[in-house]
């Protein structure tokens, strides 16, 4: 592929991977291409964990699914990422960012617009469903044949410092190497990210994982080959919609937005 078709082509896949095993040499193209990444003074910072072992994967999956189940209970989940959400394809495409759930029970429709209040909540849980949500993720993971866990060297990811800085820079270009090539491998990517939204379960997956003093986990993804026809989740989103240049882009100074039109047509 056309390396801007490859950019174009990336997405984050919400629903299950096809059951067929990561190849080998698929696994191997990942991690390299991750390495070419750029890092401070060439420190390459970032470390894997490929796991293919049944037993890990259906236990992440199983701490994924309860840390969704309990997120989504406690209402912490829509509390935290009320300003992402999205109610309508004209605010999607107004402002540009965001997701907007565009598949969810029918019986939820009704009170899109009071996900958010103690009474959305109660009404969802009254509904099952964070079970049914959690049930969703669970399967989604343990239907993955792949994890793929990122971790950085604390000699260099030192928070206090600038080389944490540095550190979580290069470790996104590596993230982000490995989530182009999978457009080009035909497989689809996505974060394993309800875990970390409680720290007692992550460190359920770091003793899984037997990660050592010197290294920290930030973050974990399920990997495997995507199927022609795509089977959505329970509850679902969009997310396709970009900002205009006008809303990201300035012209030598931020007090001067960049033109929204032609390519290389200079601000009025």
């Amino acid at each position: 592929m056309e390396f801007f078709e490859v950019v174009k082509g990336r997405r984050t896949t919400n629903g299950p991977f096809l059951p067929d095993a990561v190849l080998p040499e698929h696994q191997r193209t990942l991690v390299e291409a991750a390495s070419m990444a750029p890092s401070h003074f060439n420190s390459q910072p970032w470390r894997f964990v490929l796991v293919d072992e049944r037993a890990k994967i259906e236990e992440v999956a199983a701490i994924s699914g309860q840390s969704m189940t309990r997120l989504m209970e406690e209402g912490t989940f829509w509390k935290r990422y009320r300003p992402y959400f999205r109610f309508s394809e004209r605010e999607m495409a107004e402002r540009g960012d965001g997701i907007f759930i565009d598949q969810m029970p029918a019986a939820l429709k009704p009170f899109r617009k009071q996900l958010f209040s103690q009474a959305g909540q109660q009404i969802m849980n009254r509904l099952g469903v964070p079970k049914t949500l959690g049930e969703d993720n669970r399967k989604l993971v343990a239907g993955s044949p792949l994890l793929l866990a990122v971790l950085l060297d604390r000699n260099e990811y030192r928070p206090e410092a600038l080389s944490g800085f540095y550190s979580v820079f290069g470790m996104g270009a590596a993230v982000e190497n490995i989530w182009l090539a999978t457009v080009e491998l035909g497989m689809g990517i996505q974060f394993v990210s309800t875990p970390m939204e409680i720290p007692e379960n992550w460190e359920k997956i770091k003793r899984l994982l037997d990660v050592p003093d010197g290294l920290a986990l930030m973050a974990v993804y399920r990997l495997g080959y995507v199927p022609r026809d795509r089977k959505r989740p329970t509850i679902d989103w969009q997310s396709r919609q970009r900002k205009r240049l006008s809303q990201y882009v300035f012209r030598n100074s931020c007090s001067t937005p960049e033109s929204d039109g032609a390519s290389g047509e200079r601000p009025v």
